[in-house]
C-alpha cells in the first residue's frame, strides 16, 4: 500500500483499456485510439509515432524496435524484431581500408538501415483494427502545428547541445539561437510531418522508397557511408521465437538475440538460487543483483550477436548448469575481481510503451535511437532523425559482433511480458540503454519477491553496474543508504549522470477484471486507464 504522505503517484486503474508512456500526450494518444475502437496494437504505434516527435532525443523513425504481444491475454507470445541491418558493402576490410579504428557516435558506418517503420506498418496490417494514415495523423498534427517542450525532454536536449549544433538540420530542428530549447516552449519538425505523411498514404515504400530514401541515403553517402537505395528497399523485419525462463513460478518472455532479453532472464536465474532479503533495498540483497548483473552482461559482451550472422549458444547460456555455476561464484560479502570470462561492447535512450486493450491484446512495445538524439544526424528535406545502434558492434576480428555486411548489432532494447497459468498478466519494460538487462530483473524481483505494486517498484533508487568494471552508477538516495557499503565490498560508487532508466508497465487483474499501470517517474509520462 503506498504511503500518501510520501511523494510520488497512484497506480493507474482501468477496466476497459490502458497505456503507459514516457510522454503524457503519447499516453493520452493511445487511450484516444483505443477509445475509437483500435486495437492495442494500433495505439502503441500512435503513440511511439507521436513520441518521435515530442520525444526526439528518445526515440524516431530513424531508429529500430521490437515488440512483444499477447494476444487476447494469451501465453502464446509473438515476438517482432524490428532491427536494421548494415549496409550490404561495409566491411570491416572496407573499414579498415579508410583507417577506421573506432566506430564514432555520429559516423555514417554507425547507422544502420532504421527498422522501425517496417516493423510499424507490418504489425499493424497483421493485429490492428485502423489505416496507417490514422494512427499517424496526431504524430502529423504535433509536428506540423507544433508542441509544447516538457522537462525531460528540454534536460536530454541541453546535455545533447554540442552533438545536435554540429548538424545543420538538427541545430536548426532541435536547437534555439544554439541554445537547448526552454521548458514550455514551441518546437515544430515539418519536413518529419510531411514524412509520416507520406508514410501514412504509402506505407512503409514511403520510407524505404523513394524521395524519403533518398534524402537519407544521400546524407549517409555524402559522409561516406556505405548506404544505397537498395539497402533501403530490401529491409524487413521478422516474427521470432521468444526466449523465456520461469522466476519464482512466473514465465519471463524476451525477444531472442540480436537483443539483450536473454541476458536479463540470465540475470533472474542466478537471483533465483539466492533467498531473497526482507528489505528491497538490503545491502546484501543489492549486492547479489550487482554481482549477477556482472556476471551475465560478460557473457553478453562475449557471445551477444546477430543469430542469423553468428552462432549464440542461448540454450546453453539460459542453462541450470550455467545459473548454478555463476550464482556459486558469488561472494556475498566482496567484489569478484576479476570476472570469470565467458570479453566490452556503454546507458542510452529509448521509449518503452505498454498497452492493454479491451480485448485483453497486450502489447510491450519498445523504440529506440540508442544515445540521446543518436548519431545526431538529420536527414534535411525529410528530417529523419538517424539513430547510431551500430556503435554496439565490435571491430574485433573473429567476435561474433563483428560489424559486416548485412548485419544486425547487438541490441539493448528490450520488451518484456510476464505471463502464468496459461495467461498474460504483465506487458512491461525499462528503458536506460545497457541498463535494461538489469532493469528487467530489478523490476521482476522487486515484485515477485518483496510483493511491491508496479509503481512502489518503479519509485525504488537504482543502481548499475557498469559492464566490465567494478564502477556501480548509484542514485542519490542509494549513495546515502548503501553506498559506504558498496565501498567496503571493493566497488567504487559513482553518481549516474542522469537517473537511471524509466519504465512502464500494466498489470492485468482478471479476478477483478481491471488493469493497473505504472509510469517511472524519471521521464516525462504518465499510465492512463479508461
Amino acid at each position: 500500500m503506498r504511503d500518501f504522505e510520501l511523494p510520488g503517484r497512484s497506480l493507474a486503474v482501468g477496466r476497459n483499456g490502458m497505456a503507459a508512456t514516457s510522454h503524457p500526450t503519447a499516453t493520452l494518444t493511445a487511450i484516444e485510439v483505443l477509445k475509437a475502437g483500435g486495437a492495442a496494437i494500433d495505439a502503441a504505434v500512435a503513440a511511439c509515432a507521436v513520441q518521435c516527435v515530442v520525444e526526439a532525443g528518445s526515440t524516431g523513425i530513424g531508429g529500430d524496435c521490437f515488440v512483444l504481444m499477447a494476444p487476447k491475454g494469451g501465453d502464446q507470445v509473438l515476438a517482432y524484431n524490428g532491427s536494421g541491418r548494415t549496409p550490404a558493402a561495409l566491411t570491416a576490410a572496407a573499414l579498415a581500408e579508410r583507417g577506421v579504428t573506432t566506430l564514432e557516435r555520429s559516423s555514417p558506418h554507425v547507422v544502420t538501415v532504421p527498422g522501425a517503420i517496417d516493423a510499424w506498418t507490418r504489425l499493424v496490417a497483421d493485429h490492428g483494427r485502423m489505416s496507417m494514415a490514422e494512427l499517424l495523423a496526431p504524430a502529423i498534427g504535433l509536428a506540423r502545428d507544433g508542441y509544447g517542450i516538457t522537462p525531460r525532454v528540454a534536460a536530454d536536449a541541453a546535455g545533447q547541445r554540442e552533438l545536435l549544433a554540429a548538424d545543420p538540420t538538427a541545430r536548426r530542428t532541435f536547437l534555439v539561437g544554439d541554445e537547448a530549447p526552454k521548458v514550455g516552449s514551441i518546437q515544430r519538425q515539418p519536413e518529419l510531418a510531411a514524412t509520416l505523411e507520406t508514410i501514412g498514404r504509402e506505407g512503409r515504400d514511403g520510407f524505404y522508397r523513394g524521395a524519403v530514401a533518398q534524402d537519407m541515403v544521400e546524407r549517409l553517402s555524402g559522409l561516406g557511408g556505405f548506404h544505397t537505395l537498395a539497402d533501403f528497399e530490401s529491409a524487413a523485419g521478422e516474427y521470432v521465437e521468444p526466449v523465456t525462463a520461469t522466476y519464482r513460478g512466473w514465465t519471463v518472455h524476451e525477444c531472442p538475440p540480436n537483443g539483450q532479453g536473454m541476458i536479463a532472464l540470465m540475470i533472474l536465474k542466478i537471483l533465483e538460487r539466492f533467498k531473497p532479503a526482507s528489505d528491497p533495498l538490503d545491502l546484501d540483497g543489492l549486492h547479489v543483483e550487482v554481482e549477477a548483473t556482472r556476471l551475465a552482461y560478460a557473457a553478453r559482451d562475449a557471445y551477444l550477436a546477430d543469430m542469423s550472422a553468428a552462432k549464440v549458444p542461448v540454450e546453453y547460456l539460459l542453462s541450470d548448469e550455467v545459473a548454478d555455476r555463476l550464482a556459486a561464484q558469488i561472494d556475498p560479502k566482496r567484489a569478484l575481481d576479476p570476472l570469470p570470462v565467458l570479453d566490452g561492447v556503454e546507458h542510452r535512450d529509448t521509449v518503452y510503451i505498454s498497452v492493454v486493450d479491451k480485448d485483453r491484446n497486450a502489447v510491450s512495445f519498445i523504440n529506440s535511437i540508442f544515445h540521446p538524439y543518436g548519431s545526431g544526424l538529420v536527414a534535411p528535406r525529410s528530417g529523419v532523425l538517424l539513430h547510431n545502434r551500430g556503435q554496439s558492434f565490435s571491430l574485433a576480428a573473429g567476435h561474433p559482433n563483428q560489424i559486416g555486411p548485412r548485419k544486425r548489432p547487438m541490441h539493448t532494447i528490450i520488451p518484456g511480458m510476464v505471463t502464468r497459468d496459461g495467461r498474460a498478466v504483465m506487458p512491461f519494460g525499462v528503458m536506460g540503454g545497457h541498463y535494461q538487462a538489469m532493469g528487467h530483473a530489478h523490476l521482476l524481483s522487486k515484485l515477485f519477491d518483496h510483493g511491491l505494486d508496479l509503481q512502489s517498484a518503479m519509485d525504488l533508487p537504482r543502481l548499475f553496474p557498469l559492464p566490465g568494471t567494478k564502477t556501480i552508477e548509484m542514485e542519490g538516495r542509494l549513495r546515502t543508504l548503501r553506498g559506504e557499503g558498496f565501498s567496503a565490498r571493493g566497488f567504487t560508487v559513482a553518481p549516474p549522470k542522469s537517473a537511471i532508466g524509466g519504465s512502464q508497465a500494466i498489470w492485468i487483474d482478471w479476478e477483478n477484471g481491471t488493469l493497473l499501470g505504472g509510469s517511472d517517474h524519471r521521464k516525462d509520462g504518465c499510465a492512463l486507464g479508461w
